[in-house]
């Protein structure tokens, strides 16, 4: 079944932003199988996908993302879907589809179960995960999550369990000069060149370092100033990306960028302030790998598979980040292997889809 619903995601176009068609299709496939689905509205983005089966012990949350990324330049595959040997080429194949129809063909799977054999299971399927994670924000915001206790996110992992993850703040740096004439550039304060000394010294900024999740790390995104006519440029403004680790927040962050404006002597005026967003911040977490549902993964991994999971920690960040913090439950991430994930020619392993799937069913079944 998982293949047969892999082919057909991924030959749903499924944009973040136009995940309408992707949506009904999931709604639908489990509905027929007599499933009571729940569509949550996302305004302006497909509806988010929630069902639910009965069970006794635990329970617990299937997550993944319906959304893709934008078609590339490049492709030289089918990106709607190409078989070649055990690799599936398409859109959206690794990330996510295939853990996606990996999660609702275990869901369907236990839905076969009596209540006594499975756990209390929240299957949901989420929209805008690429973008702003409005699909995961709404559904944790609705309040139909809160009786869960752990959360499984089938993120491309090449099999690898992963118990965390780095945070991210987007930070816009502006840089207020003194416009003068540009043949007198004593006159004024260039506020080009100022913000460029603050971005050309980045690397001076001491990072914490966490044992799991390392250090984080700056990227500038984007840079604009200009002058009018010949003049000294007054206004410069920079957004940078901010990974940051447990133990870094917000006014950590806003304070080294003006710390280091200052050991610069930076003229001007230096404004620090958190990029708009419509949903809130991804902050960093970490699972503790001695924790309940941990200890259980690794033993039910390998009783399956001969050997435990490799463990890893994400360098970024994802729907995962909003589980672990905002609604504060153990969050496990472990998917199938494949590659070019965001690029052309996306692939993924059929026999990983399988295997991964086997493995949700097995974990599951242990949860009782």
């Amino acid at each position: 079944m998982e293949f047969e619903l892999l082919k057909r995601l991924v030959s749903i176009r499924s944009p973040f932003g136009s995940e309408k068609d992707i949506s009904n299709f999931i709604a639908s496939f489990l509905e027929e199988r007599g499933f009571d689905v729940e569509l949550l509205p996302v305004e302006g983005f497909g509806d988010d996908v929630i069902a639910r089966l009965p069970g006794k012990g635990v329970t617990v949350v299937l997550n993944g993302h319906m959304d893709t990324v934008n078609l590339s330049q490049g492709w030289t595959r089918n990106p709607w879907g190409e078989l070649d040997g055990d690799r599936f080429y398409g859109l959206g194949s690794a990330d996510m589809k295939a853990g996606l129809a990996a999660l609702i063909a275990a869901f369907v799977e236990m839905g076969e179960l009596s209540k006594r054999e499975r756990p209390e299971i929240i299957f949901t399927a989420v929209s805008d995960e690429e973008g702003y994670s409005r699909g995961t924000w709404e559904l944790i915001k609705s309040g139909k999550l809160d009786g869960a206790d752990v959360v499984l996110v089938a993120e491309p992992t090449n099999e690898r369990l992963m118990l965390g993850a780095r945070g991210r703040f987007v930070v816009e740096v502006e840089v207020i000069g003194r416009k003068a004439h540009a043949a007198r550039p004593e006159r004024g304060i260039n506020a080009v060149e100022e913000l460029g000394k603050l971005i050309g010294n980045l690397d001076r900024i001491r990072l914490r370092s966490h044992a799991k999740l390392g250090k984080g790390s700056y990227c500038t995104l984007h840079v604009e100033g200009s002058a009018d006519g010949l003049s000294v440029p007054d206004r410069a403004r920079a957004i940078i990306d901010r990974h940051v680790v447990v133990g870094e927040d917000w006014e950590r962050v806003k304070g080294e960028l003006l710390n280091l404006a200052g050991r610069l002597n930076l003229k001007g005026e230096v404004r620090v302030s958190k990029f708009a967003r419509p949903t809130p911040e991804m902050l960093p977490y970490v699972v503790k790998e001695n924790s309940r549902f941990v200890r259980l993964f690794k033993r039910v991994h390998a009783e399956t598979f001969g050997r435990p999971p490799e463990i890893t920690y994400g360098r970024s960040v994802g729907d995962f980040n909003y589980f672990g913090t905002y609604l504060n439950r153990p969050t496990l991430v472990y998917g199938p292997r494949g590659g070019n994930w965001h690029a052309s020619d996306e692939w993924v392993s059929v026999e990983s889809l399988r295997r991964v799937k086997r493995f949700y069913v097995e974990f599951l079944k242990a949860l009782v």
